[in-house]
């Protein structure tokens, strides 16, 4: 039997909805007017109202994917999965004059326009969060559907966000029933929608000037069809295989890479995730305080370390106190945590009370690790996960370990009990395998240490050699030998001779090595390595002459990875003695080679990937120099285990 639309057409009870008698007009204070005339639009043609759900891999529209859009229109309901053809929802948007959602215009609207751009929605859009806020209805929309008493989801109770991302991979690993109740999940949510609108509507001041009749708006949203579902098909191979894999990414120049990751607490009392990945292989385990982290890592002899916690302050914060000088001017956060959250990324501001022991912690961690010549990278799991299309651990631990398996990263987490932040060191580990291997993106600014985050493809990283050694050994020589090879020049002592001129001091060695050591000992050092790699402009290979402190080869590899290659030339005292003659200058051999800056260059030599022994003559050294830039000429820089 044929029923009555709201605009007077007769339409079948199995598509459409049923009129319901108008309720009396209300007028009094003004709303809004761009509010007033989407309430207008919609009421009076809500036959044309387009109601829209969508489901994702996650919240980050950057870096997440679309896996289900649903919506309602002209009284069908309507799915399409991910790899499916958009034409009918094209179509649909195309007659539609409103778009109505809840929390669309932060969450769906930005998704749609990232994936499907040219996908024209309406222009006018009924966001059910801000209207429900105007009338006391606050929270989430299944909140807002508890406290109106509506039932929309039976059987789909236990469904929230993070069971739906879950559901999406249970899906793409053949399980098409989870589909089924991912497109349900999906249309409860469209079908409350019209409910939900009406509520809010009658909860509108009765004052305003706003005339609007009783709108059946839920049978609009949920009409008779939308409990039947679309038929499933098995996931197509794209679908099922179409995440990246490690070896496809990282091949053989992984093989001999150890990597540590760190997923730390805000106290030595609460269990950090730590895990050592040997190549694909990880090793995970639960640590507690600063030292067995310290102590286990060291030993461990990693090339890199990745630590989720933030290991900077916002530029202008001297502490991370609330008493800090700055905190009005310079606040709690960082330009790379506003990145993220401009990308659809949740990530807490490093400074936002309950982050302040842990930024303090990664911040005394990681200078720990450095002044020891560890390379330190700041990492953050969850955007990571995002990025390689690897569930979050919100979906469920099964899945993220599923996902770092099928990544191919194997070891013992895979048939024992790890926990969470086992897991997320894993993941860290692996940003830090990203990082050597040039896939990586630095967000942040040259005031802020950077974060860390993959990238799927490579970025041009220059090949770098740093030369370290004691005095009088050919570090120059040597570096001057590369440069004739191609490699353009620079070196530490270039930057510390401007330094001085800046301040008209006499450019003397001794000028030089204690305004280098002073440096060093107000926590400066890696301004002067960024000073020194600027100069080399952006030339393709780099020699960096001069290496003095653990802390310059920690801040190279974090800069170029894989593509730095540090060697360490060294000779004996005679015949660096003799090389250096009575004096040059106004030092001598003894108070060169004892001077404070050059205390700490012995600890360079373990942490070199090269060690050149130059006892020889000047030919000895420039045929190690050809064989050196032939050996990087095609850009590839070997990468020692240095078990």
């Amino acid at each position: 039997m044929a029923q009555s639309l709201p605009d007077g057409r007769s339409h079948d009870p199995e598509g459409g909805p049923r009129r319901t008698p108008p309720r009396a007009a209300r007028q009094g204070a003004p709303l809004p007017d761009k509010l007033r005339n989407q309430l207008a639009v919609c009421a009076s043609r809500p036959e044309h109202m387009l109601f829209l759900d969508i489901e994702t891999t996650g919240l980050s529209h950057y870096y997440d994917d679309i896996t289900v859009i649903g919506w309602s229109f002209a009284g069908r309901a309507q799915t399409v999965v991910r790899g499916q053809d958009i034409e009918r929802l094209r179509e649909d948007a195309a007659r539609a004059e409103a778009l109505v959602t809840f929390n669309g215009i932060r969450f769906d609207a930005k998704f749609i326009a990232q994936r499907h751009p040219d996908l024209r929605l309406p222009d006018v859009h009924v966001d059910l969060m801000y209207l429900c806020r105007r009338v006391g209805l606050t929270g989430g929309q299944k909140k807002i559907e508890r406290t109106l008493n509506l039932d929309f989801r039976d059987g789909l109770e236990e469904v929230d966000g993070a069971a739906a991302v879950g559901l999406w991979h249970r899906y793409v690993r053949g399980d098409l029933d989870a589909l089924r109740k991912l497109i349900r999940y999906n249309r409860a949510d469209i079908a409350a929608m019209g409910a939900i609108f009406e509520e809010a509507v009658s909860r509108l001041d009765p004052g305003c000037d706003l005339f609007i009749e009783d709108v059946p708006f839920r049978e609009w949203s949920a009409p008779a069809n939308w409990r039947s579902l679309p038929d499933v098909s098995p996931p197509s191979p794209d679908l099922a295989e179409g995440s990246p894999r490690f070896a496809d990414l990282f091949g053989a120049s992984a093989a001999g890479l150890r990597i540590v990751g760190i997923d730390l607490t805000g106290s030595e009392r609460r269990a950090s995730g730590w895990c050592l990945l040997c190549g694909s292989e990880a090793q995970v385990d639960t640590l507690f305080s600063d030292e067995e982290l310290i102590g286990k890592t060291v030993e461990s002899h990693p090339r890199l370390v990745s630590i989720d916690s933030p290991l900077s302050l916002p530029a202008g914060r001297v502490s991370t106190g609330e008493d800090d000088p700055g905190r009005e001017r310079f606040g709690i956060m960082r330009e790379c945590e506003r990145e993220l959250k401009r990308r659809g990324v949740n990530v807490y501001p490093c400074l936002i009370q309950s982050m302040q022991n842990l930024t303090a912690r990664g911040m005394r961690l990681a200078r720990a690790l450095r002044e020891r010549g560890v390379p330190v990278i700041e990492s953050y799991p969850g955007a990571a996960q995002d990025i390689m299309r690897i569930p979050r651990k919100g979906a469920g631990l099964e899945w993220l370990k599923a996902g770092l398996r099928e990544f191919g990263v194997s070891g013992d987490y895979v048939d024992g009990k790890a926990t969470h932040d086992e897991l997320d060191a894993v993941t860290s580990a692996l940003v830090g395998v990203f990082h050597m291997a040039g896939m990586s993106e630095a967000l942040g600014t040259a005031e802020e240490a950077p974060l860390i985050v993959p990238r799927l493809q490579r970025r041009p990283v220059p090949v770098v050699v740093g030369i370290s050694g004691p005095i009088a050994a050919g570090k120059t020589t040597l570096a001057r030998a590369l440069e004739r090879e191609g490699f353009a020049y620079t070196r530490f002592s270039i930057v510390l001779d401007e330094m001085l001129a800046e301040d008209d001091r006499p450019l003397t060695r001794a000028n030089r090595q204690e305004l280098g050591e002073r440096i060093n000992r107000s926590g400066r050092q890696r301004e002067l390595g960024e000073r020194t790699i600027a100069r080399a402009g952006t030339a393709e290979r780099i020699v960096v002459d001069g290496l003095r402190f653990p802390d310059d080869h920690a801040h190279l590899v974090e800069r170029f990875g894989m593509r730095f290659r540090h060697v360490h030339i060294h000779a004996d005292e005679k015949t660096r003695r003799v090389r250096y003659g009575p004096c040059r200058g106004d030092v001598g051999f003894d108070g060169a080679s004892n001077a404070a800056v050059e205390e700490r260059v012995r600890e360079l030599r373990p942490l070199a990937d090269d060690a050149f022994d130059n006892r020889g003559d000047m030919r000895d050294l420039e045929g190690y120099a050809v064989r050196l830039a032939s050996d990087l000429a095609g850009g590839s820089v070997s990468c020692p285990s240095r078990s």
